[in-house]
């Protein structure tokens, strides 16, 4: 899989202190730091023993997700997401995470992108122990492929159109997890055993739509269910006119921002980032973010 950046409709990106994009933002940068850190941490104590058991079983036990019943905590549910069965594992969840992950939090913002995060990692988590057992058996689970699948899910609902590679065939990104979702619920119902928890994959998805359903509106002030059905539909130039019947550049809506491209208005700036100190940089307004962006672009 691999990603690159085609404009669909939706690039005001969360400015920072050091210019725009953030290619590790934060809360990405700390989820990659946290899950390493604790994978070679596992894999390093596997070698000792705690009296005559070996501790990695130890670990095991209290942080792997353990189906309902004597071995299960409730704590598993978060921990078993920092878990992982070995380096193939964590580095193509590691890699989706950063992939997928990066663009949607210099959207939603630092704080509501980890909230979204742990929220599907939980919600698959319960997925596999209630929905699971209906259709395969089900052993301990671990992984953040949960809480990536959410993420994936909500990356194709909020940028349909940008380009992804599937196999090394490219296509718009609504379609990339359309097959995906597919391909894990056709996994999950028959029961295959594969030894993947597909339904926690699916929980994770299912959770994160709820989620965006819930904050609908909220990320920019615009429905992101609307984009993905706006994009199915026939489109007309950038601009059209249906009275005159021909494409007008959109001269016009740039003049709306800057008057004169040198000009900016320090003082409506000022106010701008007045109400992120207040409210929050998700609270901004789609124009808003076009004035910051295009002043973060004058500063560089």
């Amino acid at each position: 899989m691999s990603w690159s950046r085609r404009s669909s409709g939706y690039n005001y990106y969360r400015p920072s202190f050091f210019g725009g994009f953030q290619f590790f933002p934060p809360v990405i940068k700390w989820l990659l730091l946290t899950n390493v850190a604790v994978f070679f941490l596992a894999s390093f104590l596997q070698g000792f023993t705690i009296g005559e058991i070996p501790l990695r079983l130890v670990l095991a036990k209290l942080l792997y997700l353990f189906p309902l019943g004597e071995d299960f905590q409730v704590w598993q549910l978060f921990t078993y997401m920092f878990m992982h069965g070995g380096f193939t594992h964590i580095f193509f969840n590691m890699f989706a995470l950063w992939m997928f992950g990066m663009k949607l939090e210099n959207e939603m913002g630092s704080k509501k992108f980890l909230y979204f995060y742990m929220v599907c990692g939980v919600g698959a988590g319960l997925c596999n122990l209630f929905i699971a057992p209906l259709f395969t058996e089900v052993g301990p689970t671990v992984g953040a492929s949960g809480a990536v699948y959410g993420i994936l899910l909500a990356f194709g609902l909020m940028f349909p159109d940008d380009i992804v590679f599937m196999w090394f065939i490219p296509m718009p990104a609504k379609f990339f997890v359309g097959i995906y979702m597919a391909i894990e619920l056709y996994s999950g119902v028959t029961g295959t055993q594969d030894g993947v928890a597909h339904f926690a994959h699916l929980g994770g998805a299912a959770v994160g739509i709820l989620f965006l359903m819930v904050d609908a509106g909220g990320f920019s002030g615009t429905n992101i269910f609307q984009r993905i059905t706006d994009s199915f539909a026939s489109r007309k130039p950038n601009g059209y006119n249906e009275e005159s019947g021909y494409a007008r550049y959109e001269v016009e809506k740039e003049e709306r921002y800057f008057q004169n491209e040198n000009d900016v208005d320090q003082e409506r700036i000022d106010e701008i980032l007045d109400k992120i100190s207040k409210s929050g940089y998700e609270k901004l307004t789609d124009d808003e973010k076009k004035i910051l962006f295009e002043a973060s672009k004058k500063l560089n």
